[in-house]
């Protein structure tokens, strides 16, 4: 394993095409001023000063621009993490700032350290169990989810609850026309709609931010009419403390357990979004690098005293939608976010915050990708279902449980497919090389006496009674009567304790009929599983053939000793 494979990032900018650096360059800066109150806000959800979440975007940008396999993926504090950091350290240190932030540095660490050695024993497979219309779903459900996050700042009406049906229900019972802010949400609907009608138009201005710019320009004129417009505010300029200095044994031993969960969540977080902008950008996600560059993101997050971090589907959209096409964005959004921190505290204080809201809701609008479910429904209506299941997931059970429902579907209708496979009697086909699905072919030929089977799936314990079915069906329908049952195994490429077992029982039913079971095509992985069985002495090693043409001859010399 080379430097290169372990950090991709170094040689795609030593690479980096030119033509690729005014859109990286408009879209680090556009993410910087949407990221500030963005993460200032998460930052204190989480339980922890403002800053803090400023200095963690900065060093998990940079050292995921080196490590991840995404060319956009933005990594740093989100929502989700931020909530379950609260959630995870409440019961420890409420009260103690000191301790609190002790703990959510140790938090960090703990999920950078299951994330290393997730990649060290390269569990970033568990991802590809996430199938297309479950990625369609979950970024459909998290547009929604991003629009209904920005209803508050939008309206200012108090909106509350961590499940969208919560959120709801609570901006129904906060209605109050005196909270309500129709010129903030004037602004926010007019970027929005904006940017809706300008940036595919003009591709190549850096529409975001000109937008942007313009409703910087409105609040100010607004504010001289007398009209007050909610903005930013000034940001913080604390410099980060360094180390893990106060994290014990104990903290250790009472984080492990939740500091899993909150990996689990951050990590199929990360590889969901990844995945889905990869998908529309054309290009491939290493799971096993992202569980690498996910390490790497939160262990240097804890030397800053942050909390854990994962990917921001927001900030993703906001970038793409600026032009970003490389991770050099991130390092000029980390660069932006540290001068202004360092240097420029005040100027974000006359953006419009109903400004930022309308960037979300233009770029969530942009995650829902309409054509797919149409496409989906056209090809399939169970894939349609999945990817409705996982929107209803996201947003009825909040982003953890959606996760997890989305796994859950996802394997689920894997078993479907394996447990109900693909079967087929095969013949010959005039003009036609080889053997063929009589079902396809029906005028293929077939040799009396002879059933040749052929089962499409691998043999466990989901389809063992369905394999011994469908075979003794092929048998019945057989005319004459079978004398031989020739199973074409070259789809059986798996195979556990169960399916042995099924192979076993239906090599017994066949006896019992006096028909002789024989095996063809049987790769050297199931023959060495059979032995371990047992099941290849009851069958016997003369009766499993390499080829078809073997097979067929070895019968035709039996039946006619036989006759």
């Amino acid at each position: 394993m080379t430097w290169s494979t372990l950090a991709p990032g170094i040689p795609r900018l030593m690479h980096y095409q030119r033509a690729d650096l005014r859109g990286d360059v408009m879209g680090g800066v556009t993410v910087a001023a949407y990221l500030v109150p963005q993460v200032m806000a998460y930052t204190v959800l989480a339980g922890l000063p403002a800053q803090t979440g400023l200095w963690a975007a900065a060093v998990a940008m940079v050292v995921y621009a080196v490590l991840g396999s995404s060319r956009t993926l933005s990594v740093g504090p989100e929502s989700t993490t931020a909530l379950l950091t609260a959630a995870t350290l409440a019961p420890f240190a409420v009260g103690d700032p000191q301790r609190y932030a002790t703990l959510a540095a140790a938090l960090a660490l703990l999920c950078g350290l299951m994330a290393l050695v997730g990649w060290a024993l390269r569990a970033g497979v568990i991802a590809d169990l996430l199938s297309r219309p479950v990625l369609i779903g979950y970024m459909a459900g998290i547009a929604i989810i991003m629009i209904a996050s920005q209803v508050e700042r939008l309206t200012g009406i108090d909106t509350a609850g961590e499940t969208l049906p919560q959120q709801v229900t609570s901006f129904v019972a906060s209605l109050d026309a005196s909270a309500f802010t129709p010129v903030e949400l004037f602004l926010g609907l007019g970027v929005a709609a904006s940017l809706l009608l300008l940036a595919g138009r003009f591709p190549k201005l850096p529409m975001v931010l000109i937008v942007m710019l313009a409703a910087t320009g409105l609040a100010a004129l607004l504010e001289a009419w007398g009209v007050p417009v909610a903005t930013v505010g000034p940001v913080p300029a604390d410099l980060p403390a360094l180390g893990w200095a106060g994290i014990s044994a104990s903290d250790v031993q009472q984080l492990l357990l939740p500091a899993l969960g909150v990996f689990v969540v951050a990590y199929a977080d990360n590889v969901l979004t990844a995945r889905s902008f990869a998908q529309r950008q054309g290009h491939r996600i290493d799971s096993n690098q992202e569980l690498l560059a996910l390490a790497g993101a939160n262990v240097a997050v804890s030397l800053v005293r942050g909390y854990p971090v994962s990917s921001s589907a927001s900030r993703v959209a906001i970038a793409e939608a600026a032009g970003a096409r490389t991770q050099l964005h991130a390092i000029v959004a980390s660069a932006s976010v540290i001068l202004i921190v360092l240097l420029f505290g005040g100027l974000l204080a006359a953006f419009p915050s109903a400004a930022l809201g309308g960037v979300v809701v233009y770029a969530a609008i942009r995650l829902v990708d309409l054509p797919e479910f149409r496409r989906l429904w056209g090809f399939r209506k169970r894939e349609f279902a999945l990817a409705v299941s996982a929107v209803v997931g996201v947003l009825v059970f909040d982003v953890l449980y959606g996760i997890l429902i989305a796994v859950g579907l996802s394997i689920l209708d894997l078993l479907i497919r394996v447990a109900r496979p693909h079967a087929a009697v095969l013949g010959t086909v005039s003009d036609l090389p080889g053997w063929h699905d009589v079902g396809d072919y029906p005028g293929a030929r077939t040799i009396d006496g002879l059933v040749v089977f052929r089962y499409d799936s691998p043999l466990f314990f989901a389809n063992a009674d369905d394999f011994i079915t469908r075979a003794l069906e092929a048998l019945d329908d057989a005319t004459p009567p079978a004398r031989w049952l020739l199973l074409n195994v070259e789809g059986i490429v798996e195979v556990d304790i169960t399916g042995l077992d099924a192979l076993a029982e239906l090599q017994r039913r066949c006896e019992a009929r006096g028909v002789r079971l024989a095996l063809v095509r049987a790769k050297s992985e199931l023959v060495d599983a059979m032995d371990r069985h047992g099941v290849l002495d009851t069958i016997g090693e003369e009766y499993v053939f390499p080829t078809l043409p073997t097979a067929v001859a070895a019968y035709q010399s039996w039946a006619e000793g036989s006759a």
